[in-house]
């Protein structure tokens, strides 16, 4: 009699365990496998804006959003690949292997990241250039004027947080 009893147990402790690793995964499937995500408004007022400041004609605006889509698609799969470098890094960070040869993929991994940076870097300055070559001699003088208020105020930027983390300490 006790056989019996403890055959059912296991028999019913077996049975939920598979019901609640279905119905878990049942709920992760329904999350989609590539998640689009529609441009934020406040990049919309952006390149209207930058858009309204170069002076651009519609022919223009058609142009500059064609090659800008281009030059995603280009650059989506290198930005991919170094998302999944900085994961597989992450990876080892928490592996359980030698320090030692920890280091030493790690190693490997920031030259194999270091290089798609390179390569992402030279789309990005292959699609200005392409968009630099649609604009007129005026319009890219307001852009070399854009440029540089830019990097003004990433340097303020870079300054006030510098300031502020050393406040920290």
């Amino acid at each position: 009699m006790k056989k019996v009893f403890v055959l059912m147990f296991a028999l019913c402790a077996v049975g939920s365990s598979v019901y609640a690793a279905e119905s878990t995964a049942a709920n992760t499937t329904t999350v989609p496998a590539q998640k689009v995500q529609p441009q934020r408004p406040d990049m919309k007022h952006r390149d209207i804006a930058f858009e309204r400041r170069l002076g651009l004609t519609e022919a223009q605006k058609v142009k500059a959003r064609e090659l800008r889509m281009q030059g995603h698609a280009k650059l989506k799969p290198v930005l991919d690949e170094i998302n999944n470098k900085k994961q597989e890094a992450k990876m080892v960070k928490l592996s359980r292997i030698a320090v030692w040869a920890q280091e030493e993929e790690l190693a490997k991994l920031d030259k194999e990241i270091a290089a798609l940076e390179k390569k992402a870097n030279e789309i990005r300055k292959a699609n200005m250039k392409e968009f630099e070559s649609i604009l007129t001699r005026d319009q890219r003088k307001i852009l070399k004027q854009m440029k540089k208020e830019g990097r003004q105020r990433y340097e303020r930027r870079k300054a006030l947080e510098a300031s502020k983390s050393a406040n920290v300490k």
